[in-house]
């Protein structure tokens, strides 16, 4: 069995999306279960004052999160913010020369990735663009968390906005919409993500009942050699 059948035939068995009144929150607030987020916390709280980059906008309560509870050092670098204004100025062909320099992490330098879902959002060349950048800042055996829609949109206008990941515990999150000029692309199949990822190895991946892929990547530690 090859790699990529491996992928679609593992973790189908993750139970629906729903609404957890147990945690701290708003009652009609829904709660989403996650299974690979805790996998990448076990490999922060493996490391002494690691350092995470989040690819989303600012979330208050994520920040506090991650900087309570592991003490992590956290880059925040808005990309959707920067894919957005890109798509109002109609400069969006531009947008793979820009993320190839948007990042000022040296090399080697996180050991964890959060991309949340935006990957989705992106044309080829920006989704390479960026993959690459990830890839070299990410330290050897260091992890990157990604989410990739399973499907796509019936109705592309009516799912025109980014989401906002709020961290809710270890096995949940919080989903926020709010406004996006630009509607999730085409599904990525997984031998496309992987050929993003060439300089990581997957390492695990879980398709949730809400046909929401999630890959965690981690670098061989062969890369800096």
């Amino acid at each position: 069995m090859g790699l990529l059948d491996r992928l679609s035939a593992r973790r189908h068995d993750v139970p629906a999306p729903q609404v957890v009144t147990t945690i701290a929150g708003k009652a009609d607030e829904p709660l989403f279960a996650t299974k690979a987020f805790h996998k990448l916390l076990a490999t922060l709280t493996s490391r002494d004052s690691p350092a995470l980059l989040d690819v989303g906008p600012v979330v208050g309560s994520n920040v506090a999160f991650f900087g309570e509870r592991l003490g992590c050092k956290i880059f925040v670098e808005d990309v959707y913010a920067d894919l957005e204004r890109h798509l109002r100025a109609k400069t969006v062909a531009d947008f793979p020369a820009f993320l190839a320099k948007r990042f000022p992490q040296r090399d080697h330098t996180v050991d964890g990735v959060i991309c949340w879902d935006l990957f989705d959002y992106l044309d080829k060349g920006s989704a390479q663009a960026l993959a690459d950048q990830l890839t070299r800042v990410l330290r050897p055996e260091g992890a990157l968390l990604s989410f990739f829609s399973n499907t796509t949109p019936r109705d592309a206008n009516a799912h025109a906005h980014y989401t906002k990941y709020v961290v809710a515990d270890d096995a949940h999150l919080k989903y926020r919409p709010y406004p996006a000029t630009r509607a999730p692309q085409s599904v990525l199949a997984n031998r496309d993500i992987i050929r993003l990822f060439a300089g990581l190895r997957v390492s695990d991946s879980f398709l949730m009942k809400n046909n929401v892929r999630e890959m965690l990547f981690r670098k061989p530690s062969y890369e800096t050699r």
